[in-house]
């Protein structure tokens, strides 16, 4: 089989643009919950994008874990995506789910969330997501995976006799979004797309545009 022989024609739905919400992060939930309801696989992973210093991409796969009046997700501040955002604060999004031939993507400016929204959900994390936290200096270059063991085993012993704390370079990030699109699969590659692009008085400007 040639990779450029490999093709799925998409015909489970359609998406017209006097069906969506006027707001995409609305328009999201409601997707959102058609993906939990049909079981697809890690719903909330999505990729994220910053910029490099050198002004190349660079994308990770992260886990969304909020949806308020921006979208949510936690790293370590002091990682390669925590000093790319601190440089360059902007970034993009994107959530496929094969399952419902859908893709989703956001782009717009982050801001950290407050310090009690990083508490609140550092500490409803397994005990072992915790330590995992301080244990791994991440993005950094480590000598062998014997470091992060040893390094876990050092924190297990601290917390046993005394009360774990958020390190202080662990924390939450919340996307502003200035722009979205959803996409539906449709047969012979016409797919669906609707943009919605934020205006200077903060509305909602609505697209329909070709695939």
């Amino acid at each position: 089989m040639k990779i450029a022989d490999i093709r799925i024609d998409y015909a489970l739905k359609s998406l017209d643009i006097v069906d969506v919400s006027h707001d995409p992060l609305s328009q999201f939930k409601v997707w959102f919950e058609e993906a939990v309801v049909s079981k697809v696989i890690e719903v909330n992973a999505m990729s994220l994008s910053t910029v490099k210093t050198n002004g190349y991409p660079n994308s990770r796969i992260v886990l969304l874990k909020g949806i308020d009046h921006g979208l949510v997700f936690f790293t370590n501040y002091e990682s390669e995506k925590g000093k790319e955002l601190a440089a360059n604060p902007r970034v993009a999004l994107t959530f496929f789910w094969p399952e419902l031939q859908r893709q989703v993507r956001f782009s717009g400016k982050v801001e950290k969330v407050s310090p009690k929204e990083s508490n609140d959900y550092f500490f409803s994390r397994p005990f072992s997501s915790q330590v995992g936290a301080w244990a791994s200096p991440q993005s950094q270059v480590i000598p062998s995976r014997t470091f992060l063991e040893e390094n876990e085993k050092l924190y297990l012993e601290i917390y046993a006799k005394e009360d774990i704390q958020r390190p202080p370079h662990w924390g939450g990030y919340r996307v502003l979004v200035e722009e979205a699109e959803f996409w539906q699969g449709r047969p012979s590659r016409l797919h669906d797309r609707i943009r919605y692009k934020i205006q200077n008085d903060q509305s909602w400007k609505l697209e329909r545009i070709a695939p």
